[in-house]
């Protein structure tokens, strides 16, 4: 049976030091600001990028690109791997079906080869959760073909919730108009958010203030997670550079949940351009997205 590895996008958020540690295979997603391109081998840390938001500069985003998907995974099949990646919800990036195109032409280019994207319809961290997954199941031993059956068959078990701090990123970005944005702003209105069940970003709730916001948050993970609450997994959170907040949050978590593990992280600069600086996301285990 061929060895396998396993990849994903720059867009899930895993900490540095376990993608180091577990070898995962990262494709990059793609951000402009000031003119210069960041991605490959140009990057900005999440601090300076997010300090830069927050002197007026605007990003704009582009998906994987599809030479470097060639190239990278044309890689692992030179070293006899199959590859199993693991994606960025295509109802919000074109990355997934770049992935997915590259795939198939290089299993037809290389006979025996054997290359499997699952779209997590996920964002951040809740993409990172299945890579986790992913990899405990490898390291007990599942087969590339048992654990992508396993992921398709849970994928809507992995929930998203996040806030942001300020609405006008949300409206650059086509999900609220500028009326809205503007009344929000101004009566303190904070938006509360999930990835729905066809991987769009959707409205859930509102709250007025930043603190009532996480609450809100954080209730309704506890709600959502059903029979997965007295489990000892991990909880995820990712933030737009507001630390202090995200430790805020943690200690809600580990108040209501003290046996679940909590993983806390940067939101990656590609979907901090559409979130801004403050934005902070929940990722979790429940029977309803």
């Amino acid at each position: 049976m061929k060895d396998f590895v396993i990849t994903a996008d720059s867009n899930s958020d895993l900490l540095e030091d376990y993608i180091k540690e577990k070898n995962i295979g990262i494709i990059p997603h793609y951000y402009d600001l000031e003119g210069i391109t960041y991605g490959d081998e140009i990057n900005l840390t999440p601090k300076e990028f997010y300090d830069k938001m927050r002197e007026g500069h605007m990003p704009t985003t582009m998906a994987s690109n599809p030479e470097v998907i060639r190239e990278t995974f044309q890689n692992y099949l030179n070293q006899g791997l199959d590859i199993l990646h693991i994606s960025f919800s295509s109802a919000l990036s074109g990355g997934c079906n770049n992935v997915m195109a590259g795939a198939r032409e290089l299993c037809e280019e290389n006979p025996g080869a054997k290359i499997i994207v699952i779209d997590t319809l996920n964002a951040s961290m809740g993409e990172g959760m299945f890579v986790m997954m992913a990899v405990q199941m490898k390291e007990e031993g599942k087969t590339i073909d048992e654990i992508a059956s396993w992921l398709e068959e849970h994928k809507q078990e992995i929930c998203v919730r996040f806030t942001v701090d300020d609405l006008n990123h949300l409206q650059r970005g086509g999900r609220i108009s500028k009326t809205t944005a503007f009344i929000g702003t101004m009566m303190g209105i904070k938006p509360i958010l999930r990835i729905d069940e066809d991987g769009h970003l959707v409205p859930l709730n509102n709250a007025r203030g930043r603190k009532k916001s996480l609450s809100i948050i954080c209730n309704d993970m506890i709600e959502s997670m059903g029979k997965f609450k007295d489990d000892h997994d991990i909880v995820c959170i990712a933030h737009g550079d507001a630390p202090e907040d995200a430790d805020y949050l943690a200690n809600m978590v580990k108040e209501a949940l003290p046996h679940k593990k909590i993983l806390i992280n940067y939101v990656s600069p590609s979907i901090g351009s559409h979130s801004g600086p403050g934005a902070i996301g929940l990722c979790f285990r429940g029977e309803k997205r």
